[in-house]
């Protein structure tokens, strides 16, 4: 809260992959943390010191924050909980299942007196920012065309590829650069998709791709190309984007091989190999260095509630594109 100093008590809902990096982010700052998961994550608490929780209820009473990083079926119950108790909240894209379910999550946040924050956390990688920032800055002069890509070896987790659990590649994976899309050209007006191999009775079957592709309302188009591919696969990420007068680019192969002055032994040592790594940057931590300084003096964070509603309902564009045949749809 706005000037107190005394250190955040934090729960985590969840202990998947990605909880290693909050709690890491988390204790940088001094936080007390608590995790609470339908399995006792006893092994990750020891890690990190934190205790544990009997369950989401018993973790929401003990703190002032709650980072919910289940699975995305669970987010729109888990926040309203929270958010009930006057607890702000930390959200793993997506926001919900749908932009519907989004809003909904962020209109309970405003009208509770809040934060809410979507964990869109490519927006704190430095080689990210500062293309958005020398965009924003006129240096490519004005922007065109943007072609961002990310694939890497998919989950061994069976609901990602269950789109009716909440899962599926361009939701829970592609979510990140159609993020980056919105912060960089603004709102989209059109939505066209293809997967390969198209899902069967919403469920996907592995290698699989997509390509996502946005007409933004001031006439930039966006490019967006993902996959899960095989066990193995490095991750990697590419962002072109290109203006009337230059163009500006990242590949992070190229920076985990030094170009950029990142080593690969920066990436977290339990990267599953389809999330965005940790760097020497350290983004999850700028992530919620961020939002704990938004929540003690009042200012908005990088990403705002209506940011993941919004790139919420791209996804939904872009589902309803795949379903009749990649025509485009409005956004």
């Amino acid at each position: 809260m706005p000037g107190e100093s005394a250190p955040p008590r934090v729960g985590l809902i969840g202990a998947g992959a990605i909880a290693t990096a909050h709690l890491d982010a988390w204790q940088a700052l001094g936080a007390e943390c608590v995790i609470s998961s339908r399995t006792r994550p006893t092994a990750l608490a020891e890690r990190f010191g934190a205790e544990i929780a009997a369950d989401a209820d018993a973790l929401i009473d003990r703190v002032d924050i709650v980072g919910i990083l289940a699975p995305t079926p669970t987010h729109l119950d888990l926040a309203l909980r929270a958010i009930a108790r006057g607890r702000h909240v930390v959200c793993e894209k997506p926001l919900a299942l749908t932009s519907a379910e989004a809003q909904r999550m962020a209109d309970a946040a405003d009208a509770a007196g809040v934060r809410l924050l979507p964990a869109h956390v490519v927006r704190y990688f430095a080689a990210y920012r500062r293309i958005q920032q020398a965009v924003v800055a006129g240096g490519i002069g004005a922007l065109q065309t943007l072609r961002l890509s990310r694939a890497g070896a998919g989950p061994t987790t069976a609901w990602f590829y269950d789109e009716s659990a909440g899962g599926g590649l361009i939701r829970d994976l592609l979510i990140h650069d159609i993020d980056q899309a919105l912060w960089l050209a603004g709102p989209v007006t059109s939505v066209s998709a293809r997967q390969d191999p198209p899902s069967i009775d919403g469920r996907l079957s592995a290698p699989v791709t997509a390509t996502v592709e946005l007409t933004h309302a001031n006439g930039v188009t966006s490019r967006i190309d993902g996959g899960w591919l095989g066990e193995g696969t490095p991750f990697r990420t590419t962002i072109e984007a290109v203006g009337t007068t230059g163009a500006l680019a990242h590949d992070s192969a190229a920076a985990t091989a030094g170009a950029s002055g990142v080593s690969a032994s920066d990436a977290a040592p339990t990267d599953p190999g389809y999330l965005p790594p940790q760097t020497e940057d350290h983004p999850y931590r700028a992530q919620i260095a961020d939002f704990a300084e938004a929540i003690r003096t009042g200012r908005p964070a990088l990403v705002t509630p209506a940011d993941g509603v919004a790139a919420v309902a791209v996804v939904d564009a872009a589902y309803a594109s795949i379903e009749v045949g990649g025509a485009a749809v409005r956004a």
